[in-house]
């Protein structure tokens, strides 16, 4: 069995802490549509500790990791390819979206997430 986290690490934690309370308008929004189970009643979390990363929200009973893109994703690709294949050989799907999907195409966004959701499979 994989460890998603490491040993508790206060710094990680602190930080995700930080991104949760300046969290982007576009992450913001989404959040409002993901939290309480809303979409097929599956439980999200935000700015979730997973190894060495912090994750922009994260699925853990479906193993599916959301991630924002913005501007600070901009010419970042191969790094965020890295983390990427790090987070799938830990057991997670990853599915990236951009702030301008989620700002201009929420019900494109939410249908794709949604399409993740139905392909877990369930206890």
């Amino acid at each position: 069995m994989t460890h998603d986290r490491y040993p508790t690490n206060p710094k990680l934690r602190e930080n995700a802490r930080r991104l949760r309370r300046d969290a982007p308008v576009p992450e913001r929004i989404l959040w409002g549509k993901l939290r309480g189970s809303q979409l097929l009643d599956m439980r999200f979390r935000r700015q979730h500790p997973i190894g060495p990363f912090i994750v922009d929200f994260c699925c853990p009973n479906a193993r599916l990791i959301i991630e924002l893109d913005g501007l600070t994703h901009v010419g970042t690709g191969e790094k965020d390819d890295a983390r990427t294949a790090v987070l799938e050989h830990m057991g997670y799907r990853v599915v990236r979206f951009t702030n301008d999907d989620v700002l201009q195409h929420m019900d494109v966004v939410l249908e794709h997430i949604a399409e993740h959701l139905g392909d877990t499979p369930r206890p």
